[in-house]
């Protein structure tokens, strides 16, 4: 029987004023999920639920795209895991806010002349 050598992984995670990165070996086969879980981030960042966190690979998201999620993702030697936080809002949301109200300051500017 031989023994599997095991691989070298990151996991990251950051919130604005707290950031962490952790190295990690793993055994082969090993989840991005259960990579995050062996890196022990929870013990830094203990409201950080890993089961329903959104993850990604250098920054692209496991789960679209034709990736596999999270639970199914198997990592490779020097890949890392980066755990990403809720949007506070909805991109798209927000430009519309901004481009209502330049257009409201625009047609303001344009009675006002």
């Amino acid at each position: 029987m031989t023994d599997i050598e095991p691989i070298a992984v990151e996991v990251a995670y950051a919130l604005p004023k707290k950031q962490k990165l952790l190295s990690v070996l793993v055994k082969p086969g090993t989840t991005a999920l259960q990579a995050a879980q062996q890196s022990g981030i929870t013990q830094f960042f203990p409201e950080l639920d890993l089961t329903t966190a959104s993850m990604g690979i250098f920054g692209q998201t496991l789960g679209v795209k034709g990736l596999a999620p999270p639970e199914s993702y198997a990592m490779q030697a020097g890949e890392r895991v980066e755990i990403y936080r809720p949007l506070i809002s909805d991109p798209k949301e927000v430009r519309k806010r901004v481009a209502a109200r330049q257009k409201a300051a625009a047609e303001k500017a344009g009675v006002d002349k």
